[in-house]
């Protein structure tokens, strides 16, 4: 019967995990806690402190097979760019009944991870691409030489320590301070604890934590929970819905990719989607659930508002039978953004990029067009579109006003899912006539354009506007300071007053180079490296192309040569933009 049951000790859930009796819905999130929450957490049931009750739903019957479920994790890994710790699936077709996990997936999987298995997180200045080096396997350990203090916040200090610091031992000394791995505690029960503390000199305060270590995990019954037992998936959905949706810690784009992933039912949809990130991540963009569920909205749906009611059997069950092309044409997407120049960091905004999926994706261009010939002017035209928006900024607030905005000028009926009229190239016009906030350009914004620093985002999106020309595809291009970056100190102290360093570091005095020609020009005064360059007959075209104005280029004349270069940028960007 539906209700709260009796609690249970932490061994008893630990070997229902083990057996698989509990497990995880496919519609649960990723595991997400930090190796402190964990840490914190394992101190709170020392203490003896109440958690909240959990919530498990009985599966039995037909209902075993209606949707993917998973295995609980055994290791994890923070945070790496190129390794996602992904939860095995469960097979249910000849599986006895089991509770499901509706809500204690964090609590449950950090006992297990602290009890069973091992936690890796960054290792500060190393590489955030996973390796054992940056990410390095730690294990819970607890220390018994003492209680903690006021400042350490705990009573009982747990901390995840190196596996290649420790050797794994189950008892490790460190600065005179004897560590327990909290796993050992597994083996220790069973062969006896008393017999283990005489065989060891843990000392009386070590003896006191050790004991109080073994009653909370096998003899305290700390584990409350209700159990729903009626066999409604959707009902299931709901209360995981009602639950979650209130917390802080799960996003709304959380439940609504978990409601997706429930509907799926021909396809792992966690695994492929995790699987779509890391493929993105090789290319050098992020992306985030948030993105992945906006570009199926986008794609398919009335409403880009990311909403539950969206996400009902219909709509996934349209994006399940197109996933296929869906994946291929997000890969693309930035597989061309790539050869813009961009990265992760320079991609200003993610949203920015859909109206491009789009139209890859409906007009079905997207296997070849990072590289066909064919697709050069439509590449262009995308390129000038992207980089206009970027700087205006107009997918910051109200993004999904703006997002429905660009989508009419595809079509005015989703349902379609056709362009309306023949579009043959990116209609970048148009969708920019839809967006509201392009406004006029005018001297204030071209001034915070021009005033942007050499390292700032926005930065690569002016200066690839500026320069157009340049093989941003196989990133073979460089920011370069026209006046070299280290002869500021030369310019006489009423000129350094007057036009202080970010002005001298800001794209008035920046151009794109071509990585050999830059490294060609080196620290030359500008002035050396434009007369090294040219002569009488080519002097004029070589200012031009690098958007140098024709006056005195020695550093006495710095003054000028930023006042004209100003106005020249300015006339160069109000055609652009």
């Amino acid at each position: 019967m539906s209700g709260f049951q009796m609690p249970i000790t932490i061994n008893q859930a630990m070997q229902y995990i083990e057996s698989n009796y509990y497990v995880l819905p496919a519609f649960q999130r990723d595991f997400v806690w930090d190796a402190d929450q964990i840490e914190k957490l394992f101190d709170s049931l020392m203490r003896g402190y109440p958690t909240s009750s959990m919530l498990f739903w009985s599966v039995k019957g037909k209902t075993k097979t209606s949707w993917n479920f998973y295995k609980f994790i055994s290791y994890f890994i923070k945070g790496a760019n190129n390794k996602t710790v992904v939860n095995d699936p469960y097979p249910t077709a000849a599986a006895n009944d089991f509770f499901a996990v509706l809500d204690g997936q964090q609590r449950l999987t950090a006992m297990r991870l602290g009890l069973y298995g091992s936690y890796a997180y960054h290792e500060r200045n190393k590489s955030w691409n996973y390796s054992p080096e940056s990410f390095p396997t730690r294990r819970l350990y607890l220390c018994l030489s003492r209680y903690g203090n006021d400042s350490e916040e705990m009573k009982y200090i747990f901390d995840f320590k190196r596996d290649d610091v420790t050797k794994k031992s189950d008892i490790y000394i460190e600065d005179s301070e004897t560590w327990f791995r909290v796993g050992c505690i597994m083996d220790v029960h069973s062969t006896g604890l008393n017999k283990y503390i005489r065989s060891n000199s843990f000392g009386d305060i070590g003896e006191e934590i050790l004991d109080r270590l073994d009653a909370t995990i096998f003899t305290v019954p700390s584990i409350t929970y209700y159990l729903e037992e009626e066999q409604n998936p959707d009902k299931a959905v709901n209360i995981f819905t009602r639950i979650n949706s209130g917390g802080t810690a799960l996003s709304f784009s959380d439940i609504v990719f978990s409601l997706m992933v429930a509907n799926w039912s021909k396809i792992d949809a966690k695994t492929e989607i995790h699987n779509l990130r890391d493929i993105i991540s090789t290319k050098g963009f992020d992306i985030d659930k948030d993105y992945v569920v906006k570009a199926f909205l986008y794609l398919y749906n009335n409403s880009v508002k990311t909403e539950i009611k969206s996400f009902d059997k219909a709509f996934c069950a349209t994006i399940e039978d197109n996933w296929g092309s869906i994946r291929d044409c997000m890969i693309a997407a930035f597989d061309l953004l790539r050869t813009f120049g961009l990265n992760n960091y320079t991609l200003t905004s993610k949203n920015a990029t859909l109206p491009i999926v789009y139209y890859l994706y409906h007009s079905n261009k997207y296997s070849d067009f990072a590289e066909s010939v064919s697709h050069k002017a439509d590449r262009e035209i995308i390129e000038k579109w992207l980089m206009r928006v970027l700087l205006r900024r107009v997918f910051g607030a109200s993004t999904d006003s703006v997002l429905a905005q660009t989508r009419k000028a595809f079509t005015s009926d989703i349902s379609k899912n056709k362009f309306e009229g023949k579009i043959t190239e990116f209609p970048a016009d148009k969708i920019s006539s839809n967006i509201k906030s392009l406004d006029t350009i005018d001297d204030e914004f071209l001034d915070q354009l021009l005033d942007l620093q050499k390292d700032d985002k926005y930065t690569f999106s002016v200066l690839a506007l500026l320069y157009p020309n340049l093989d941003y595809k196989n990133n073979n291009f460089h920011k370069d300071h026209l006046h070299p970056e280290d002869r500021y100190d030369e310019l006489p102290d009423d000129i350094k007053a007057k036009y202080p360093f970010k002005v001298y570091n800001s794209i008035r005095n920046l151009q794109m180079l071509d990585a050999n020609e830059n490294e060609s020009k080196g620290k030359k005064y500008l002035k050396d490296w434009v007369d090294q360059s040219t002569d009488v007959n080519t002097r004029k075209s070589f200012l031009e192309n690098h958007l140098i104005p024709d006056v005195d280029l020695s550093m006495s004349g710095f003054e000028s040569f930023i006042l004209e270069r100003t106005k020249l940028l300015k006339e160069k960007l109000k055609e652009i933009l």
